[in-house]
């Protein structure tokens, strides 16, 4: 019930403005508050459930800023009202009882989405891409397949949301159909895309005003100099007009960033934040801390646990007083109870472009491939309950994942990031690798070396401030 008066009360924000907005705002928050902090249904530590708070508060108000700023027209405004608010959200009558039956079936609840990277074609050639996507590549997924996908997490899983990684999502082409006429097929989910944007023009930025259930989330490194020196020469620009049709077409959208050792230093100031929150309209950001998979594997480019720590405060500062929208995987583990991979309850499991299914898009191991099982007769749940899935799922338990356990340090979430040694001893058993650079990484001595000695430098810093600043403070 409580979800229902929040979502409502959520869609009257959104939809006033002026006095009634301001009234309505405030007792959002107040609900808000209530739910997650006060009530805490899950027992889960108090400070814990301020992080959500706040993190929910600021998606709101970063929103409200880029409706206020003409970036979010109203137009879109109302076909994303009734797409990501009262779909995703909200929850239909049939999404619910969805997730109903596969808790009756299966015994547990289904994971939230999914993602899926129907492509590896690339128009650019980033270093490090942790797809390795390129211009020649031919691993591309029939629409027949993915379209397959995304009606079997709508149907079994009561899922209303997809996230749309690459390669490049906007050179999607297979069976006459593009991205775009996926997310026409599926006009009761919300889609983010995940895209570099140098294809975005005029015609593409009024198509997904059109549609009004699409966000782009657009890659940059830093500003031009940072940007062009990986993605390459000229990119940045073509960003920037990429930005510019999107505002002119009210399409929100916002920015993705990887996080290394070069640019660590601009994420942890706040000229960045300004720039692109500000002057250039985005609405949420994603910072994804360089995760050494992929092309030209480097451990030296993560950003060093004191950077990390940093980047930590730094995320506190901007959900908390700047009041927007970021998300620091993985320094924001704490507002999703930890780890999400493993098609865990509430959380999603990743597709690539020849269909292996993989925990996590940072984790590139399967066991399943969904083309397989498609021509087995089998579905998108039976890749759930794979060996492979079920041991990360158990190891979230144990690390505290479970309801009314004291959670393990949540500042590091990520079974592969934060616990390597754990991932190869005791998830990564009997698994294949996604390509040779996946292969190549678990078995090399010096590679389990560094990310082994990365993980006790990054808990001896993180794992007081988990204690004092959550734990005990919890306990007051």
């Amino acid at each position: 019930m409580i979800e229902k008066i929040l979502s409502e009360l959520l869609v009257k924000v959104l939809e006033n403005k002026g006095k009634t907005r301001d009234f309505l705002l405030k007792q959002f928050e107040k609900k808000l508050y209530s739910a997650f902090v006060e009530n805490n249904p899950n027992n889960r530590p108090k400070a814990v459930q301020e992080y959500k708070y706040y993190i929910l508060r600021s998606l709101v108000l970063s929103a409200l800023r880029s409706i206020d700023k003409g970036i979010f027209s109203r137009e879109v405004l109302k076909r994303t009202v009734s797409t990501l608010a009262k779909g995703a959200f909200i929850k239909p009558k049939e999404s619910k009882m969805a997730e109903k039956f596969f808790k009756e079936k299966y015994g547990v609840e289904p994971p939230a989405f999914i993602t899926i990277s129907p492509t590896m074609v690339c128009n650019l050639h980033c270093i490090g891409c942790y797809a390795a996507s390129h211009a020649n590549a031919r691993n591309t997924l029939p629409y027949s397949t993915v379209k397959r996908v995304i009606q079997e997490t709508h149907d079994y899983w009561g899922s209303r949301f997809t996230v749309i990684s690459g390669g490049e999502p906007t050179m999607y082409k297979s069976e006459g159909k593009t991205i775009l006429d996926l997310y026409a097929d599926f006009p009761d989910m919300f889609f983010l895309m995940y895209t570099n944007s140098t294809l975005i023009d005029k015609d593409k930025a009024r198509r997904m005003a059109e549609l009004g259930n699409v966000t782009p989330a657009i890659s940059v490194e830093g500003f031009e100099e940072e940007t062009d020196a990986r993605r390459g020469k000229g990119v940045y620009k073509k960003i920037m007009r990429a930005f510019e049709n999107l505002r002119n077409a009210g399409v929100p959208f916002g920015i993705s960033v990887t996080a290394t050792t070069k640019n660590a230093e601009l994420l942890i100031g706040e000229k960045f934040y300004d720039f692109y929150f500000d002057e250039q309209g985005a609405s949420y950001m994603w910072i994804f801390q360089y995760m050494p998979i992929g092309r030209g594997i480097d451990t030296k480019l993560m950003p060093t646990p004191e950077q990390r720590y940093k980047m930590l405060h730094r995320w506190d500062t901007c959900m908390k007083k700047g009041g927007r929208f970021v998300a620091d995987f993985w320094n924001s583990g704490i507002v999703s109870d930890g780890c999400i991979a493993y098609g865990r309850p509430g959380g999603y499991l990743y597709i690539d472009w020849n269909g292996n299914i993989m925990p996590c898009v940072f984790v590139p191991y399967y066991v399943d491939n969904i083309k397989r099982l498609y021509a087995q007769g089998k579905t998108i749940n039976d890749a759930l309950f794979s060996e492979f899935f079920k041991r990360g799922r158990e190891w979230q338990h144990r690390y505290g994942y479970k309801y009314g356990a004291t959670p393990e340090n949540w500042f590091m979430p990520c079974s592969i990031r934060d616990h390597y040694e754990n991932f190869k001893k005791h998830i990564a058993k009997e698994v294949k690798p996604e390509d040779e650079n996946a292969e190549a990484a678990l078995q090399d001595p010096e590679y389990y070396k560094a990310m082994v000695e990365y993980d006790e430098k990054l808990s001896r810093l993180t794992e007081k401030l988990w204690k004092e600043k959550i734990i005990e403070k919890s306990n007051q």
